[in-house]
């Protein structure tokens, strides 16, 4: 039997159809059927066909949601239908009387604890940004966000990289139709962005909820697609809805492929009740402790479409809705000391010592302060009794002074001037609010906190040397340096006795063979890093994962960035003065040059691999910096700058005076583009470039 082969055009149509549904199964039905591996293989199978053949490319492929558009400005759209918000409450009581009030308008009856035939909605409040999606045909059109709720942003390019927004329904969906819901950054998510900015030495983020809005509200869709923001869907509009009842919209929209709280358990519930939603606000004023991501409440609606409209609306909220935000956790207790501690990176954070208070579900000891502002702004003292919170639910923090419980012994606090464990003298540029250990070669925590990231899984990833080993060998004279690493010697080591722990619990640990074998083989594994894993575990200040990748790019050698000036150093992309700066400061000290002398002689990886070099084309934009800005079609975002470096030049990714060309797309942003022509840089077209380089 002769079997046709499959077209290209159908390929890609099963390609799509196939990557839409494993997409929704992981990031929906969190039940995957095939492995990363197999999925990204299909996935650049579709890219791949995509550029050959972009007239068959489906507007709302899944390689759309890798990002990689760029916006100068996101456009205002007037909402078909009005963003309200929700009237919001702290009280149980007052949920019992609004309950009482919405069932007598629709009943005449005031009875709070009779069996109501009134069926009532109970959702999370979901701690995040609001937003309105518009499908056509089942194809997702516009992303709006809430705005002032008469007019949102449009951040559609930005939408479409969150995994669990579909891109293309399932099943049998109305023909037009907005849903809206939540988007937010799960915890585990913001506490890895938060501890890559710890880092590179960068200032942490608040909390989810500030992080996810202004990742939505970033220009370039490819960083917001590294994010990795979430969405629930909980409000379907439209005209004709084939549906009754809220719950019956959430149960179809799941159907259609969105994420909805109906998937999990008691995320959604509907009772006839004041008594079940008492309940349900107890149980997750417990339970909300545990969840992936935060909430700062619950949601009560009138379930069924019938009783929403009979209550109708307000100028500004609907009448069959409440909200009831929890209140954060607090407990008053005295402030007994406040110490100090030095980061790697020679940062200054104060910490309370507090009596030990039981807080969400946790005994709670201590408390960042952050910064001698903090201190100044909350007139703390030592004998204060404080009120401490977990901002987020994760990190204690002090809040404010009990003025019920006033203390005529507390003692001010005066923020120190002097290192904590060298003595050196603080300091505190201009702009920035932490004081600084400026002895970063000569202050114990420092150097123990520069080896342990040079070790750790994202740098060099050395098996057996973890934080109290590290501390104990630096202890004993072993390790007073990263690079002292590879001059350890097993005979050294095997019986050797550290001193781990604080001081005030510390405790002597043995090493044994077996510890001491795990060690030497991660070692010698760490001399296989790639080479812009090593700048990063160099722990150079501000230069994280990202800059090092670039700066490993561009200059392809330690030894090159090392003879760097600051003019060369600032034409790489996301490198700014304060970057180059820190570079330039860090290369200058000797004992720095030393330390990479000493990880040549081990043989670590300190340039680029040739695999990982971009082939050389030409040399037509020899000495040339050049920015890239637009969409292309026959380059993806990262290709256009492979070809731009293939042919010799330097990609950087803001236009001055001494850019040497810019390469525009479309959809420029056209501020851009007026910038390049008044300061004179040439502006070339996609076509223009690909005659320029000869092809």
């Amino acid at each position: 039997m002769y079997f046709r082969p499959m077209s290209d055009q159908a390929r890609i149509q099963e390609l799509v159809v196939q990557l839409n549904e494993h997409n929704h199964r992981y990031y929906v039905l969190n039940n995957p059927t095939i492995s990363d591996y197999a999925f990204d293989q299909l996935l650049q199978e579709l890219q791949a066909l995509e550029q050959q053949y972009p007239q068959w490319a489906l507007p709302n492929s899944p390689t759309k949601r890798v990002g990689g558009d760029i916006t100068d400005r996101f456009e205002k759209v007037k909402h078909q239908y009005p963003m309200l918000s929700l009237s919001n409450t702290y009280s149980r009581e007052e949920i019992m009387e609004w309950e009482s009030r919405a069932t007598k308008l629709l009943t005449g009856s005031g009875d709070l604890f009779s069996n109501h035939l009134h069926e009532f909605a109970l959702e999370l409040k979901y701690d995040g940004l609001a937003i309105s999606l518009s499908y056509e045909n089942g194809q997702l059109v516009r992303a709006l966000t809430r705005g002032d709720g008469e007019v949102g942003e449009d951040i559609t390019v930005n939408a479409r990289t969150i995994r669990s927004i579909p891109l293309q329904l399932r099943g049998n969906f109305p023909e037009r139709f907005e849903i809206r819901g939540e988007v937010f950054m799960p915890k585990d998510v913001f506490e890895r962005i938060n501890a890559e900015r710890s880092e590179a030495g960068e200032e942490l983020y608040a909390n989810p909820r500030n992080t996810a809005a202004g990742t939505l509200k970033q220009q370039d869709s490819a960083e917001v697609a590294k994010r990795g923001l979430d969405c629930f869907l909980y409000a379907v509009l439209g005209d004709n809805l084939p549906f009754s009842s809220h719950a019956d919209a959430m149960q179809a929209a799941m159907d259609w492929g969105f994420k909805t709280p109906l998937a999990f358990p008691r995320y959604f519930e509907v009772t006839r009740s004041v008594q079940g939603i008492m309940d349900f606000i107890a149980h997750w004023d417990i339970q909300r402790h545990h969840l992936p991501f935060d909430i700062d409440g619950i949601v009560i609606k009138l379930n069924t479409y019938s009783d929403q409209n009979e209550l109708g609306l307000t100028a500004k909220s609907p009448r069959w809705a409440i909200a009831y935000k929890f209140k954060s956790e607090s407990a008053s207790t005295p402030l007994l000391d406040m110490t100090y501690q030095v980061g790697r990176t020679g940062a200054i954070t104060p910490v309370a010592h507090l009596q030990p208070v039981v807080l969400a579900g946790t005994t709670v000891k201590r408390a960042s302060v952050h910064n001698a502002d903090q201190i100044r702004k909350l007139d703390l003292a030592i004998g204060d009794c404080v009120f401490v919170e977990k901002g987020g639910e994760i990190i204690p923090k002090i809040t404010g002074v009990d003025p019920t419980a006033a203390n005529p012994h507390r003692v001010p606090i005066v923020f120190i001037e002097h290192c904590p464990e060298c003595g050196s003298a603080l300091v505190r540029q201009d702009g920035e609010a932490q004081h600084y250990c400026p002895n970063e070669d000569g202050c114990a925590p420092q150097r123990i906190g520069k080896i342990e990231h040079f070790v750790s899984r994202k740098a060099m990833n050395m098996d057996g040397l973890g934080s109290e080993t590290v501390s104990g060998l630096y202890g004993a004279g072993l390790l007073p340096n990263y690079a002292a690493i590879y001059s350890l010697k097993p005979e050294q080591l095997i019986g050797l006795e550290l001193t781990v722990g604080a001081e005030d619990d510390s405790k002597k640990r043995s090493l044994q063979k077996k510890s001491v074998d795990n060690l030497m083989a991660g070692i010698e594994q760490s001399k296989a890093v790639p080479f812009e894993r090593v700048l990063f575990a160099l722990g150079i200040r501000f230069v994280g994962e990202t800059v090092a990748k670039k700066l490993a790019k561009a200059f392809v050698s330690i030894d090159a960035i090392a003879q760097a000036n600051m003019e060369s150093l600032l034409a790489v992309d996301e490198v700014g003065e304060k970057i180059a700066a820190s570079v330039l400061a860090w290369f200058e000290r000797q004992e720095h040059r030393d330390w990479i002398e000493q990880l040549r002689a081990a043989g670590v990886q300190l340039e680029l691999d040739a695999s990982q070099q971009p082939a050389a084309e030409s040399n037509v934009l020899a000495g040339k910096t050049v920015v890239v800005s637009g969409v292309f079609e026959h380059f993806s975002r990262d290709g256009i700058k492979a070809s731009v470096e293939a042919n010799g030049g330097q990609i950087v990714g803001s236009i001055s005076k001494k850019t040497g060309l810019v390469i525009a797309g479309d959809k420029m942003g056209p501020e851009k583009k007026k910038k390049a022509e008044d300061l004179g840089v040439p502006v070339l077209s996609e076509n223009e470039y690909l005659r320029l380089i000869g092809k």
